[in-house]
């Protein structure tokens, strides 16, 4: 970045003007200031700006209205806003448009020296972005994208916040990749090159819950036999994960606010806090505004977690991206296959085509594992699939060329089925086929089945 340093300022309160002159100016930062959105739209063309502290409540055309001027004529210019408590909200809803986050007043020398630095480094990795990032499907993604608009919209979001702190709140019904969309903010972000800790807030005990993520000193409870570090604390630097984050309870709740307000921790039996610097992405398949309204989540962690809220669709609202999600499951599942490479018929690539998909991608994943590793030819056919619910319908009865099949047919095929399915106990099967042993036997004798 060359140098000096530009931040501009456009806030009419001189009290604000001026502390932050003077804070910023001691860092070497040269400091542009201005009452009101006109004056600020010029010196914002005329000058290389670094970075803008827009407050929301300006004479004449106010903060929000000037906001999407500001990211249209010059993205890669980091916006902060300057706000009261009382328009915490219109805050929020200008990091949806586009601001890089917000301050609320008052606010000390140390937080603005950090949220600057900050957002220095965000525009950094905005023009590192540009420059070598100009197709649509990032080729850097590790998780599989696919062609549909509704996740373009999805590609879209992920490059904007990714070059932010924010926090993000991911939804979507389990099976849909929430966590892999996760690892993809965290990999294009700052803090690319840092840990990425998991917390699956569903599968944390309560009593353990507090002790997981901010740690614990030894002898602080029966069991406590060394000092514990929590997930906060090897996240340092990073981003923490909190995966299912409507499971925790209200107690935890207050505890994790105050976590992410005051960025700090303190150990189950301490007194002293530690500083962390974490960034957060929460995820759920539940909806939080209605816990909230049902007294389940707090309100205010709410807000805090969904400063950029993320959408993950369901995979039958995006049915144009599974052809390309089984062609990379079907390579992930072959590889390291010297012979016998398995590929899906017209049949079967309907047949998913079809399928809704309750699971999401996660049990498409599993169905297309579980063909290729029991299919007994290269080519994985319909019969493959109809034990476990897809493509049993009239796919099933109809033959390659069109035609119905006779019910011999379809009766040797389902046997075939349920046999595999049971590892060949035949036993077993005849129970889930309804006939006894003595008649599976002699089916199996008469449709020659191995």
């Amino acid at each position: 970045m060359t140098d000096p340093v530009n931040i501009l300022i456009i806030d009419d309160e001189e009290a604000i003007q001026d502390s932050c002159k003077q804070v910023l100016a001691r860092e070497g930062y040269k400091v542009y200031f201005t009452a009101n959105s006109h004056e600020g739209l010029r010196i914002f063309r005329d000058k290389l700006i670094h970075v803008i502290l827009l407050d929301l409540k300006l004479p004449g055309i106010n903060g929000m209205e000037i906001l999407p001027t500001l990211k249209k004529e010059k993205p890669e210019t980091p916006v902060i806003i300057i706000t009261g408590f009382a328009t915490i909200e219109s805050a929020v809803e200008a990091i949806k448009l586009g601001a890089f986050d917000y301050l609320s007043k008052p606010f000390s020398p140390a937080e603005l020296r950090v949220i600057v630095n900050k957002a220095l480094r965000s525009r950094e990795l905005y023009t590192q972005a540009v420059r070598t990032q100009q197709r649509k499907d990032d080729p850097g993604f590790d998780m599989v994208i696919g062609k549909s608009s509704t996740m373009e919209k999805v590609v879209d979001i992920v490059r904007r916040v990714s070059a932010s702190e924010s926090t993000v709140l991911i939804t979507g019904e389990s099976g849909t990749g929430k966590e892999l969309l996760a690892r993809e903010i965290h990999k294009h972000s700052l803090r690319g090159d840092a840990s990425f800790v998991v917390v699956d807030c569903g599968a944390l005990v309560e009593t353990l819950f507090e002790s997981e993520l901010f740690g614990h000193v030894k002898g602080s409870f029966t069991g406590a036999y060394v000092t514990k570090h929590g997930r906060f604390e090897v996240a340092n630097g990073g981003t923490i994960f909190l995966d299912e984050i409507s499971n925790i309870s209200l107690n935890i709740q207050a505890k994790l606010l105050r976590a992410i307000q005051e960025k700090e921790i303190t150990r189950i039996g301490s007194t002293r806090p530690t500083k962390v610097d974490v960034r957060i992405i929460a995820a759920t398949n539940e909806n939080l505004a209605e816990c909230v309204k049902a007294g389940k989540f707090r309100e205010d962690l709410f807000y805090r977690l969904s400063v950029v809220p993320v959408h993950l669709p369901s995979l039958r609202e995006r049915k144009a991206d599974i052809p390309q999600l089984i062609d990379h499951f079907l390579k992930k599942y072959n590889r390291g296959k010297i012979k016998g490479i398995k590929k899906i018929s017209s049949q079967v690539k309907k047949a998913l085509l079809e399928y809704d998909w309750p699971g999401n991608i996660r049990e498409l994943e599993n169905t297309i594992e579980r063909a290729v590793v029991l299919s007994r030819k290269d080519e994985i056919e319909i019969q493959d699939l109809i034990y476990h619910g897809i493509g049993s319908s009239l796919s099933f009865m109809q033959a390659p060329d069109g035609k119905f099949k006779t019910l011999e047919e379809i009766e040797r095929e389902y046997i075939t089925i349920v046999l595999q399915a049971q590892h060949r106990n035949k036993s077993h099967a005849a129970k889930i086929l309804g006939i006894d042993r003595k008649t599976l036997l002699s089916k199996i004798n008469k449709y020659h089945i191995e």
